[in-house]
C-alpha cells in the first residue's frame, strides 16, 4: 500500500509541475489585470445632468454595466466649458477606471478656440469609441424669399451682409456652422448672437433674423408646425430623425458637413485590452432600440466605431474647426 501511496505522490507532483509552468507562462501572456473590470467605473460627464450628453452617458451606464459585471458610475462635472472634466480624466489614472463621455466642445472646437486648455485632446486620451452624432438644421423665416440652399446663396450674394442669422453665442455649433456656410458659399451674412437656443429661435420667429442653424429638439417642432422653414440637414446623410429633409451637402453645397460627437476616451497610456473590451462591449450593447428611440429624444442618433476610426475623426475635425475658426477670427467671449 506503501508502494502504491509513493507513486500516487510522484505522479501528482509531476503533474503539478507540468501544469504550473504552463500556468504561470499563460498568466505572464496575458498580462495583469486581463479580468478588467474589478471594481466600479466612474464616466465623467462635461455637463450637468439633463441634455444630450447625460442622456447618452446614462444609456452607456445601463447598457455596459450588465455585460462587464460591474457599475459604470455617470459623475458629471460641468463647468468652464468642458475644461473641468476633461483635464481630470486627462490627469486620472490610466487603468480603465476614469473614462470620459467628450462632446465637440471637449475634444474639437473647445480647444481650438481655447488653446489654453491643460489638455491636448489629441495626446492625452486614448480613443474607445464613438457613441453617438448630432446633426443641426439650416431654417429660415418663410418670409424669406429662399425655399432651398441654392436659394439663400444666391440671395446672400446679391445682398451682402444683408441676411440676419442668429446662433446660441460666440463660438457655438450654430456660430461655427454658420461660418462653415460663408466661408464654403462665398457669401456674408450678419450674426446675431443670443444666450441659448430658445431665444435665439424666438427671434427667427418673430422675424428679428431670418437664418439659423439650430439643433433638432429646438428646430423640428416649428419645422413641423410650417412657422419655419427647414433648407437642409447638416450632416453628409440624411438623418433618420428627418429623412424628408434633403442635405445641405445634397441641397447645393457640397462637402457642409456639422455634427456634434459623442466620444468615449480614456487618459492616453490606458492598456489596449481595456480599450478593446470597452469598444466591443459599445459595439455590441449600444445600438439597441430602446437606445435608438431615447437618443433621438434628444436629437441623437447612436453611432459606434473603432477606435482607430475615432481617433482618425476626432483629429481631422480638430484640423477643420481650427481652420474654420482661425480664417474667420472667432473668439470666444468666456
Amino acid at each position: 500500500m506503501s508502494a502504491v501511496r509513493t507513486i500516487a505522490r510522484v505522479a501528482l507532483c509531476c503533474t503539478a509541475a507540468a501544469v504550473l509552468p504552463h500556468a504561470y507562462a499563460q498568466a505572464a501572456s496575458t498580462g495583469p489585470g486581463q479580468g478588467y473590470p474589478v471594481k466600479p467605473i466612474r464616466l465623467i460627464v462635461p455637463n450637468a445632468p439633463g441634455g444630450g450628453t447625460d442622456t447618452v452617458a446614462r444609456a452607456i451606464s445601463e447598457k455596459l454595466s450588465p455585460a462587464l459585471g460591474q457599475q459604470i458610475i455617470v459623475d458629471n462635472r460641468g463647468g468652464a466649458g468642458g475644461r473641468i472634466a476633461a483635464e481630470l480624466v486627462a490627469r486620472g489614472p490610466k487603468d480603465g477606471y476614469t473614462l470620459l463621455l467628450g462632446s465637440a466642445a471637449t475634444l474639437i472646437t473647445g480647444p481650438a478656440l481655447d488653446r489654453d486648455r491643460n489638455y491636448d485632446p489629441l495626446k492625452d486620451f486614448a480613443p474607445i469609441s464613438l457613441a453617438g452624432t448630432t446633426a443641426y438644421m439650416l431654417v429660415a423665416h418663410p418670409s424669406l424669399a429662399a425655399k432651398t440652399v441654392s436659394d439663400l446663396i444666391a440671395l446672400a450674394k446679391a445682398k451682402p451682409g444683408r441676411i440676419a442669422y442668429a446662433s446660441t453665442g460666440q463660438g457655438g455649433p450654430g456660430h461655427l456652422g454658420a461660418e462653415l456656410f460663408q466661408a464654403m458659399a462665398q457669401v456674408k451674412l450678419t450674426h446675431v448672437p443670443y444666450k441659448g437656443g430658445a431665444p435665439a429661435m424666438l427671434s427667427l420667429l418673430q422675424g428679428e433674423t431670418q437664418v439659423m442653424v439650430s439643433n433638432f429638439v429646438t428646430a423640428l417642432p416649428p419645422v413641423r408646425a410650417n412657422r419655419v422653414r427647414a433648407l437642409g440637414v447638416t450632416s453628409l446623410k440624411r438623418t433618420s430623425l428627418a429623412p424628408d429633409i434633403p442635405t445641405i451637402d445634397e441641397a447645393g453645397l457640397r462637402g457642409f458637413e456639422l455634427q456634434q460627437m459623442y466620444s468615449l476616451v480614456a487618459p492616453a497610456g490606458t492598456p489596449a485590452h481595456v480599450v478593446q473590451r470597452l469598444n466591443r462591449e459599445m459595439a455590441q450593447r449600444l445600438p439597441a432600440d430602446d437606445v435608438k428611440q431615447r437618443f433621438a429624444n434628444e436629437g441623437v442618433e447612436v453611432a459606434v466605431s473603432t477606435p482607430a476610426e475615432l481617433g482618425k475623426l476626432t483629429a481631422a475635425e480638430l484640423a477643420k474647426w481650427s481652420r474654420v475658426i482661425r480664417e474667420a477670427g472667432i473668439k470666444t467671449t468666456e
